[in-house]
């Protein structure tokens, strides 16, 4: 009985586009890249942005194209321009990092040039919390979301403004299974928010900031060009997952990791064995989901068809440059990848951690959950 089961699994795993079948090895760290195109994207060419960065984590852009990093142990937030040195321009009070914790997620704001919020997910001594502060007094914190359970793992993190302007949480079940699928908590969610931190009316369960549950460890949040959110998710012992969410669907965990045929639960889209995977950032470009893999050691490309089809997803600069954390997007259409070798995990060569810039040679509109209101801005910080 328990032989059928797994075989069922598996074949409706594959059915649904996994990548149940591909290599399950990881090649060295200095294997060779070649020029995949996926989407659109010469992996073989990348700039190196930064280097000597420890433990990058949240990833975001101002108008004027420079990106806004996190570093998760030191709790700081650096600036990042093509070809000059970072420049650390925030220090986050109260970050309390240790194991998986520490300064999580950044998000800027969709109206950044009119109200310059920037906005932070991180654990505290107590908790995690989301707040959103102003370089013109970076030390002043208004406190948006907190009181969610913290744990040395699975805190989730990632934030990001969705199409519809309001702020998205992926926040962990903090190691304590049964969260996910306890509406009263606000762990193992997707958390839907307005920028206050005030509770949208429209959200599926009223009165809550949940979104979505039944999630076991959602660290990458990432909108096609329609409008559809796909989140990533750690899986414990068999499937890492990407979900497409809905208001209100429940995902399954603990009661079920990865596909089940259960019809309580919404069954991922993309499944891989964690030695392939751990996925964490995510974003879209050119009707490709790309997922930042940690254990993995690669940046899968998953294509997704304009009605929301999946195809086969292909492994990209498998070893490479080692565990890779984030992937965004940027302004100007290229594409951002930060590795995470010197999180505890990895084995840290001698540029990292590093930011890597790839590019198509043409300018991409920016993904859905990125759209900036179209307001002079001075580029200031």
């Amino acid at each position: 009985m328990r032989l059928r089961a797994i075989l069922a699994v598996v074949t409706l795993a594959i059915g649904l586009g996994t990548s149940v079948s591909a290599e399950a090895g990881v090649r060295p760290r200095d294997g060779s890249v070649t020029a995949a195109g996926a989407g659109g994207f010469d992996l073989s060419q990348p700039e190196v942005v930064a280097t000597g960065l420890e433990a990058p984590w949240g990833l975001d852009f101002l108008p004027d194209g420079s990106a806004l990093v996190t570093q998760r142990d030191q709790g700081s937030v650096l600036r990042i321009r093509p070809g000059q040195p970072p420049v650390q321009v925030a220090q986050i009070p109260g970050v309390v990092a240790g194991g998986e914790g520490g300064l999580l997620g950044l998000a800027i704001s969709p109206r950044y040039p009119l109200d310059r919020w920037v906005y932070v997910c991180f654990t505290t001594a107590t908790d995690i919390r989301i707040t959103r502060f102003r370089f013109s007094a970076p030390q002043t914190q208004q406190v948006i979301l907190s009181g969610l359970a913290r744990a040395s793992v699975h805190n989730g993190g990632r934030i990001a403004f969705g199409p519809d302007g309001l702020l998205y949480a992926g926040i962990g079940d903090a190691g304590v299974p049964a969260n996910a699928q306890n509406l009263a908590s606000r762990n193992g969610k997707i958390l839907r928010i307005r920028p206050n931190g005030g509770i949208p009316a429209g959200n599926p369960f009223p009165g809550s900031p949940v979104f979505s549950y039944g999630h076991r460890n959602v660290q990458g949040l990432a909108w096609d060009a329609r409008g559809r959110l796909f989140a990533t998710e750690f899986g414990q012992n068999a499937w890492d997952e990407v979900n497409r969410i809905g208001a209100g669907g429940n995902y399954g965990w603990p009661v079920v990791e990865g596909p089940s045929g259960d019809p309580r639960f919404r069954a991922p889209v993309v499944v891989w064995p964690p030695a392939q995977a751990s996925p964490s950032g995510a974003a879209f470009a050119g009707g490709t989901l790309f997922v930042a893999a940690l254990r993995g050691a690669r940046l899968w490309a998953v294509p997704i068809g304009p009605a929301g089809t999946v195809g086969t997803p292909s492994a990209e600069l498998v070893g490479a440059y080692g565990r890779l954390r984030t992937v965004e997007v940027a302004p100007d259409g290229s594409l951002w990848v930060a590795t995470s070798n010197r999180d505890g995990n990895g084995t840290p060569g001698p540029q990292d951690d590093r930011i890597l810039r790839f590019t198509t040679g043409e300018r991409q509109p920016p993904p859905a959950g990125r759209v900036r209101a179209r307001l002079a801005d001075t580029g200031r910080p």
